[in-house]
């Protein structure tokens, strides 16, 4: 790949996760303290981004994939999403936020698929050279946490004043730049399908249902789908519950996560060799109990080290679970059903199980108020705590190690 080439793709995927951690981080605690949201209004929300997720196949596959080139249909989405962005910095009540949200993760959410495939295509080996190219979109989220608490938007007093309503104008400027700048990406022509029928099954994934046929397998799909209701509650309360005890900076601390995230994905190959498939997978449920119960019993004074660590916590919880799934399902599934397999796994977990855990993490936070009418925090975090131990126990007692041809070096799956 060409020097030229490189930088370009890193700045887009900068830029692609540099839009969505400006504005989603925050979400919740604006959504509550700006326009007055209720827990299942903030948790109406929130779900756009599962309804995206399960309609962003379509969108790609049925018309992208087919009829255009991929960094042209990116640019697109971007300059539409930044309108729709922009609307949203203009709303004042969580009635006229909701179709601006819900349109603009229509928008964005086959954006994460695109600027995959845009950097894949310009790729001679992409085992060794999208690694080096997602980290910057890491960089990018990380970047925008640090901005926001550098700026005490997320402040106490940034948020009683409406400052976190700038996220989204900085994200939709942001939106503007990577649009007009995705016309100068490489040409990325669509790929001609072997037929409609095979390329339909490939896109909707269900080419890769035979494969729930394995009672492994099967299990692993159910647990993805369970492992994401308390993901949910991280994604939609995290950052509400750290800024309501008053910690110092809380999106800025909250990209200790993403910093996490790179050093543990680095971590990831060699304990995946050495220890197998479920071990890795057991670690990486145990650190969504350990994570919720830290939430639950820390506090912003004596014991934040308890928040900070379940915060770090998190390069365990997302790259020992999902990379890891990845792995797993990509092994699973051979060369005959790799990319309908992914689908299903993305539509399982950021689709419908994350689209279950927003809602439950909303009747959750309804439900569970003091006498005073302050939330209950350490309840709220030692429901997905108990969620995430059950999906552990499970896993581990009926989840057992198998060989397959694909995994006859002796690495356990």
């Amino acid at each position: 790949m060409k020097f030229a080439t490189k930088i370009q793709l890193s700045l887009m995927m900068f830029l692609e996760f540099f839009i969505w951690g400006a504005w989603f981080v925050t979400l919740g605690t604006f959504l509550a303290s700006n326009l007055n949201a209720s827990g299942l209004e903030i948790a109406h929300v929130f779900s756009t981004q599962s309804w995206a997720a399960i309609i962003a196949p379509f969108i790609i596959g049925l018309i992208a994939d087919r009829f255009f080139n991929a960094e042209r249909i990116l640019g697109t989405l971007h300059l539409a999403g930044a309108g729709l962005m922009y609307l949203m910095y203009q709303s004042d009540n969580v009635e006229s936020f909701y179709p601006f949200a819900l349109a603009y993760m229509i928008a964005y959410m086959p954006t994460l698929a695109l600027v995959n495939s845009v950097s894949f295509r310009q790729m001679q080996n992409p085992g060794k050279e999208f690694s080096f190219i997602r980290l910057f979109g890491t960089i990018g989220w990380i970047v925008a946490g640090l901005t926001i608490s550098s700026v005490n938007w997320d402040s106490e007093a940034g948020i009683t004043q409406g400052s976190l309503k700038n996220t989204f104008l900085v994200a939709s400027v942001a939106s503007v730049v990577l649009g007009l700048f995705s016309f100068t990406l490489p040409k990325t022509p669509p790929i001609k399908s072997n037929g409609e029928k095979a390329f339909l099954s490939q896109t909707l994934g269900l080419a890769a249902l035979n494969l729930l046929r394995n009672k492994n397998f099967l299990l692993f799909f159910l647990a993805s789908i369970a492992i994401c209701i308390p993901l949910a509650f991280y994604f939609s309360k995290a950052n509400p519950f750290l800024a309501d005890i008053r910690l110092a900076n809380p999106t800025g601390k909250m990209t200790i996560g993403q910093m996490s995230e790179v050093f543990f994905l680095l971590l990831l190959p060699l304990f995946f060799k050495r220890f197998g498939f479920k071990l890795t997978i057991v670690l990486g449920m145990l650190a969504w109990v350990l994570r919720y119960i830290l939430f639950a019993f820390g506090n912003a004074d004596e014991l934040a080290f308890m928040l900070i660590v379940g915060i770090a916590l998190h390069g365990i919880c997302y790259d020992f679970f999902f990379v890891s799934g990845q792995i797993y399902t990509d092994t699973k599934a051979g060369e005959k059903y790799k990319s309908s397999a992914q689908g299903l796994i993305t539509l399982a977990t950021y689709g419908v199980g994350q689209l279950i855990g927003f809602w439950i993490a909303g009747f959750v936070t309804e439900k569970y108020k003091l006498i005073n009418g302050t939330q209950d925090w350490q309840i709220v975090w030692l429901i997905p705590a108990g969620i995430a131990a059950i999906v552990l126990v499970m896993f581990i007692v009926f989840f057992k190690n198998d060989r397959t041809p694909e995994n006859a070096d002796g690495a356990k799956y």
